[in-house]
């Protein structure tokens, strides 16, 4: 198989991205206590200073300075104080033993206030586990060792902390760019379906797939501009562009997402003309000139020139369709259709090119963005706050952390008494660092994580022995630690199995530095992470297993929510009512997010027991009309909202088969709550060509094209809604 070609552009997304500027900081912040330490004479407080910054760059995830300043603070706090009372009850096996259950089953509740929360806990388990390597002996070398750990995380927290003072709009810079990278990437996939030679039931579920990959950069861009006060009320232009880019960039996003179209009618009636091909072909264009922007915005650069004006190549489009013959009858479709895709597209490219003038310094003062615009954007950001109720409600098995934190435990435990009986390796802490890293809250991600562990570790063990066999000049050798230091940091939150091959090799080398032989440490750790991976996956298996078909019913009936609030907007626009922007934007965020949690879950599941899996092939189908249903009611949204003229009269009986619509919407999710216990014994035969026959024939009333009238496209919506009511009640049988 040929390797994927790299282009100049995916080496300039790496290296300017925040991914390898952390793995940067993070070799710094480890290896420079180390090198000092080996200079002074001090190796071994060098070594303890270097696994405090190891522990805090757990905690160290992206987001607004504040939050991460106050993760890391407690997690300097948490690693200092699991150390000392690692170090204090170390000569007593049993007592140990009990903290480390204990623990590992508190610090992993820490979840149920977050993500960055759950990474203080893991960060604090890594330390408590580190010390095990070389327990201290004695009250005092116990206190000098948690200091020095403690003095590690202190440095690695400066050293992040001046970065961020020092570019303190570089992440959201870093954030953006590698949103519109996706968004480019979103493009790139509605380009496809175009191409009469693709399946559309593979594109379909490569856009989902992409749907969910923006979700998570816009939240990330929100994230970070909407909870950071320097970039939404300072006065500089950098702010300003910052956020007026995010906003046209989800503007652009929606515009894209609502281009639906019949494209199974498309290509029977215009596939041999040729045309569908030249369509592509400019959106694919268009998509090329979106990636170089947010290639630019992510490198901190200038433009070096305009984007290419694609207007003259938007002229000959124009004439060829004009050109075209009438196609078949038959096909139920006219080349208004084409003309209507023309006119998207040279919306698209307008709003393309509105982005260019984030590097226009000249505009700055014409790019203050509203006030009241900004304030708005602020109820984007999910908060959480840090209440103890929280804690004692998650104390329940119907918790999926409280579950969770169990299976944690019950692994700590059993990994601490593999390696205190049965296996006296010389880092058998190894074992149980495996569990607390490989155990994950559901059992897909358990499963993948510990595949790519293990073979992540043979390709590691392989590499490292190549160099140390090939490479005897100990410089040369140093040279490429660090190499495959910044490699396995810079991947570690992206790609796992990239950062387990660099880091098991640079571990290999730098156990030779200590005089270790290379060949006993690869039998060592290959033994520990195996024991380490069989534990954990068979704890994510057997106990209280989360499986993803048990949380369909929540994520299908939260899609339904946020589409029929979505659907009741546009009832009340026909209706003459109006409604706020800052409304329609919360409603639109909710349908995206909804749609990309149940696409994400959707894909965890196909990864689990076939046996656990609950009706693929429906609720593959519930995920497609989903998205038809919501570029519907945004093609009829933005329309109206980017037309001077006030919304179009519609007659009574139009907006009787809106009611209808929202009506199925609501039995779909009556129908959910009242379903039994789903049944995964019995998972459905995929039927993926069928399905998309099925969908292709409930679109041939293609809501835009501008043949249709008004109440066409609102039947559509109606149509879509009750084939939507007809899966969920399969899903719920």
């Amino acid at each position: 198989m040929p390797l994927p070609r790299v282009s100049r552009r995916d080496l300039s997304y790496f290296f300017f991205s925040q991914h390898f500027s952390d793995g940067l900081r993070t070799t710094l912040a480890i290896l420079l206590p180390a090198v000092l330490g080996a200079q002074w004479g001090q190796f071994a407080a060098g070594i303890t200073l270097s696994t405090g910054a190891v522990c805090l760059s757990v905690t160290d995830t992206p987001g607004p300075l504040q939050h991460r300043r106050n993760g890391l603070l407690a997690a300097l706090a948490l690693v200092f104080i699991g150390a000392l009372l690692v170090g204090w009850l170390a000569p007593y096996r049993l007592a140990l033993g009990l903290l480390l259950v204990s623990l590992s089953f508190g610090l992993t509740m820490l979840l149920v206030w977050g993500a960055r929360a759950g990474a203080v806990g893991s960060a604090t388990l890594l330390g408590m586990v580190l010390t095990l390597a070389h327990p201290p002996e004695g009250w005092q070398a116990n206190a000098v060792h948690a200091g020095l750990l403690g003095l590690g995380g202190l440095w690695y927290l400066l050293l992040a902390m001046v970065q961020s003072s020092v570019q303190p709009y570089r992440s959201a810079q870093q954030a953006l760019g590698e949103c519109l990278h996706a968004v480019a990437g979103f493009l790139h996939i509605k380009a496809t379906f175009y191409n009469a030679s693709t399946d559309l039931a593979d594109d379909y579920r490569r856009l989902v797939a992409q749907q969910v990959t923006v979700n998570e950069k816009q939240e990330a861009v929100r994230d970070l501009i909407f909870r950071s006060r320097q970039i939404v009320s300072e006065t500089t232009s950098t702010g300003r562009r910052l956020v007026l880019t995010f906003t046209e960039t989800v503007d652009l996003y929606e515009h894209i997402t609502a281009g639906y179209y019949d494209y199974g009618a498309l290509r029977a009636a215009f596939g041999s003309t040729g045309v569908l091909g030249e369509i592509q072909g400019f959106i694919n264009r268009l998509a090329v000139d979106l990636d170089y922007l947010g290639s630019a915005i992510l490198a901190n650069r200038a433009y070096g020139s305009p984007p290419p004006d694609r207007l003259p190549e938007l002229t000959q489009l124009q004439a060829r369709i004009n050109a075209l013959p009438t196609p078949d009858p038959g096909t139920g479709l006219s080349t208004l259709v084409l003309k209507k895709i023309l006119v998207n597209l040279r919306d698209l490219h307008r709003r393309v090119r509105s982005i260019r003038r984030y590097f226009d310094e000249g505009q700055a003062a014409a790019l203050a963005p509203d006030p009241r615009r900004v304030a708005g954007h602020t109820q984007f950001v999910a908060r959480q706050e840090l209440e103890w109720s929280t804690l004692g409600e998650n104390l329940t098995l119907s918790s999926s952390v409280f579950r969770h934190a169990v299976r944690m435990a019950v692994a700590c435990s059993v990994a601490f008494t593999v390696a205190e009986l049965l296996w006296h390796g010389q880092h058998n802490y190894w074992i149980l660092m495996t569990v607390t890293f490989m155990l994950k809250p559901g059992f897909s991600l358990t499963r993948e994580r510990n595949i790519q562990r293990i073979s992540g570790t043979l390709v590691g063990g392989v590499m490292g022995s190549l160099v140390l066999w090939a490479v005897p000049n100990g410089d040369v050798r140093f040279g490429l630690l660090l190499v495959f230091m910044v490699i396995a940091y810079s991947f570690q939150r992206t790609k796992y199995l990239v950062t387990v091959i660099f880091l098991t090799a640079y571990l290999l080398i730098m156990f030779s530095f200590l005089g270790l032989s290379y060949l006993g440490v690869i039998e060592e750790r290959l033994t520990d992470t195996a024991l380490g991976c069989a534990i954990a996956l068979a704890t994510a298996y057997l106990l209280f297993p989360r499986w993803e078909g048990e949380q369909l019913p929540d994520l299908l009936a939260a899609t339904l929510r946020a589409n029929l609030a979505y659907l009741r907007q546009l009832a009340d626009r026909l209706a003459g009512r109006e409604v706020l922007p800052t409304t329609y934007r919360l409603l639109r965020k909710d349908v995206y997010v909804a749609s990309a949690n149940l696409a994400a879950a959707f894909q965890r599941m196909l990864s689990e027991p076939r046996r656990t899996r609950r009706r693929p092939s429906e609720v593959h189908e519930f995920v497609v009309l989903n998205h038809i249903l919501s570029a519907n009611i945004s093609a009829l949204t933005t329309t109206w909202q980017d037309e001077a003229t006030p919304n179009p009269a519609v007659p009574p009986e139009a907006r009787r088969v809106l009611t209808s619509a929202q009506a199925a919407l609501s039995k779909s999710l009556a129908r959910l709550a009242a379903a039994p216990a789903p049944d995964t014994a019995a998972p459905a035969a995929s039927a993926t060509v069928a399905l998309m026959q099925d969908v292709r024939v409930d679109a041939q009333a293609d809501t835009t094209n501008p043949d249709r009238t008004l109440a066409e496209q609102l039947a559509f919506l109606q149509k879509v809604s009750t084939d939507l009511s007809r899966v969920t009640e399969a899903l719920a049988a």
